[in-house]
Order: C-alpha cells, then structure tokens, then sequence
C-alpha cells in the first residue's frame, strides 16, 4: 500500500543551487526524480480531460480575438501528474517547487510559498493573471533571477508574484516552457505585450546557444524514482537511440497554438484508429486522449470496458496479453507503443483507486470528435517512452525511440 502522504500528484524534481555562478553554456542538464502523488480515485482522467477542454477552449478564445481569461467554467482539480521544478528565485534565491508546463508559458510562483522580493527584484507595474485547466493565479509581474542549476540562472526573467490562486496545492506555481504566444493578454495594462519564456529569455541572453530543450523521461512501476532529465539549449545523445524525427508544428488550429502536431494512429498490423490529424504534445497531461470516435475504436478492437472505480479502460489478462502495438504515425514516422506501455503500472493500481490485479489502459477520450484541430493529447504516458524535442527556433518537435521504448515494466 502507498502511503497516503504520497497520494496527491506525480512529481519529477530538479535540484538547484541558490548562489549561482554565470555559465555560458551550449545546454545545461537537469536530472529529473519522479514521485507520485493521486488526489482522488478519478483524478488521472477528470484532470486530463478539463485540462484538454480548457487548452481547446482558450486557445479557440484567442484565436477569435475574445479573452483568454476564464472561458470555461470546470470545477477546479488539483494536478494528477505532473513535473515539478526546484528553482530559484531572486538573490539570494528562494526556492519554489514550480509545475514544468508546456501547455503555458508564463512563470510564477505564490500558490504555497510567497514571493520574496530582494535586491534584484523590479516591480513592472504590470498585473498578470492566468486561468488553468487546473486552476487559476493573479498577482503582480516582478522581473527577477531566475535560477534553473548550479551555473545557470536567468537575470531579469519574468515572474508573476501571486496574489490569489486556486487549484495548485502542494506545488507553489509553475514555470511556462510552451510557445510565448500563449501569454498575450496575460498582463494588465500591457495586454499587448508577449513574455518572454524561461527558454527563449536563456537564449536570447546567450545562457544557451539553442532556443530549445530535450526531455528525457523513462517508466517506472515506483512510487519514487529519479527517472529523467531536461536538457536546456539542446538535446542529450545518451538519453536516445537512433536520430530524432522532427516534424513541424502544426498550422491547425487550435492545436497551432501550442506545441502541436499532426499524427495518425493504427493498431496491430494495420487497423485505423485516428487518421492523420492535429492535436498536442503535453507534460501537463498524464494519458494518451483521444478524438472520441478514435477512442470507440479503440475499444473496440481491445475489447476493453469502462471502469468505475478508476474512471479508467480495463482488460481482463487475457485481454491483455493479446493486445497489440498502437502506431503513432508522425511526418512519416512509425513509433511503436507496444502492449505494455498502454498499460498502467500495476504496482501502482491502488494510488488511483484501482485493484490491485487488475489491467488499467493509459489511452482516454478527450470527449469531442475528430476533424475539429485538437484530436489527441500526447500526455506523459507516451512522453516515457520517447525522447522529445521542443524547438522554438526551428518550430517543430522531435521525437526519437529509447533504450526503455519496448521496456516490460508495466
């Protein structure tokens, strides 16, 4: 049994110093540790699924030229998995425990721990507000020194200093890694103005020579386990096999509007569960969702059902050790999610309220049909068992197989 103190969020942590030293570098590698953490029985998919539906119906708003703020109203649930991020802030730094997010791209602190101004910290006279999925923060924009590592801190980076939040227990905010676009109309009286990303204020500093970043993640069946690495200003050859693919972001809205993507997906030797169609990639996401006609096909060919108790697809053994591999198919490119990565890990069954024998899928509906630009959600589930690449300077994504892709550990 998981100790109850663990069952609120999955956690992956970096450790930073709080005195550090100016390091030009060509990218700086953060070691990633994984803790889980569930809130309640149905967390993983009622989380991911407003998550989705708030992602679609922000990005549809400022698409339209409506505001981005608060344009769906779902009751507020907490973060089911996520990354965290121990940063700095200000010199000498606080250290905040921030949610690592490439569905948003503005970084604040305030939810559990308050900002703390210091000497270099300078008030904007700017407010800035942000509405989540998950939650919601206001308060005032400081620009201040951001530190990510030992060697590598950001002078004059902006931070939101929260006045109010909701939805964000345990963590203290987060730090926004998704395209800068998604943070127009985010400050008042500058709702015109674009925030520069952690990321893209790195590079334009000279910190790093590349506007981009790589992650490494692997599964786990642990509760606990120092399991990845993000690589700021480029990618980490040991963390992969073979070359990485790239495709472009899709010109697809909604899903242009963040790091988005076309795909198709097949199961088995050849069955169509999703034609080739636009959707995103996202650390805020722990399933794989998607289109909810793909979604019926899916279940369809598994001959998984519906279960109550976690909200999740089950498969009886049988089942299971018949299921086939599911085939993403990206500009060109077939990555293989074998049986055992659709499933979730069943030493953890009962952290989501599930039994402890029982098979659990990690694929999900996202609740509207395909053919509308935001047909799949590329969540954690699928992040584990490739490495990623998020390239602002080129504006494509990279995917590449792993030494733990057809890992047995489920």
């Amino acid at each position: 049994m998981i100790p109850a103190s663990l069952l609120s969020t999955l956690f992956l942590v970096l450790t930073v110093s709080a005195n550090p030293i100016v390091v030009r570098e060509s990218q700086v590698k953060l070691p990633l540790a994984r803790r889980l953490n569930v809130t309640s029985v149905h967390n993983l998919l009622r989380h991911d699924v407003d998550r989705a539906k708030f992602l679609r119906a922000r990005a549809e708003a400022k698409l339209s030229g409506a505001s981005t703020q608060a344009v769906i109203n779902e009751p507020i649930d907490n973060q089911a998995v996520t990354y965290v991020a121990s940063i700095g802030v200000g010199n000498p730094a606080t250290t905040y425990e921030l949610l690592v997010d490439t569905g948003s791209s503005n970084t604040w602190v305030g939810a559990s721990k308050p900002y703390v101004q210091t000497g270099t910290s300078v008030e904007t006279g700017n407010s800035v507000s942000v509405t989540y999925g998950s939650g919601s923060f206001s308060g005032l924009e400081f620009t201040d020194t951001v530190t990510i590592s030992n060697g590598f801190f950001i002078p004059g980076q902006s931070i939101g200093a929260a006045s109010t939040s909701t939805g964000f227990e345990g963590v203290d905010g987060i730090i926004g890694i998704g395209p800068v676009d998604l943070t127009l109309g985010t400050l008042s009286p500058d709702t015109d103005t674009l925030v520069s990303t952690v990321t893209d204020n790195a590079f334009s500093l000279g910190i790093i020579t590349s506007d981009e970043l790589g992650i490494s993640l692997e599964p786990t069946n642990a509760a606990e386990s120092f399991n990845g690495e993000i690589t700021w200003g480029g990618t980490d050859s040991s963390k992969f096999t073979g070359t990485i693919s790239f495709t472009p972001v899709t010109g697809t809205p909604p899903a242009s509007e963040f790091w988005g993507i076309s795909q198709g997906i097949s199961y088995g030797t050849g069955t169509v569960i999703l034609t080739e169609t636009s959707g995103i990639v996202d650390t805020g996401t722990t399933l794989i969702l998607l289109a909810s006609d793909a979604f019926a096909r899916y279940i369809a060919v598994t001959g998984a059902v519906a279960d109550s108790a976690t909200g999740l697809l089950r498969l009886t053994t049988t089942q299971f050790a018949n299921l086939q591999s599911l085939f993403f198919s990206i500009n060109g490119v077939a990555f293989e999610l074998i049986a055992n990565a659709q499933a979730w890990p069943r030493t953890l069954n009962t952290a989501i309220g599930g039994t402890a024998d029982n098979v659990y899928l990690i694929v999900g509906d996202i609740g509207t049909p395909s053919g509308e630009g935001f047909d799949f959600v590329n969540g954690f589930a699928f992040l584990e068992r490739f490495y990623s690449v998020f390239d602002t300077a080129n504006q494509r994504v990279g995917f590449a197989t792993t030494q733990f892709t057809s890992a047995i550990i489920n």
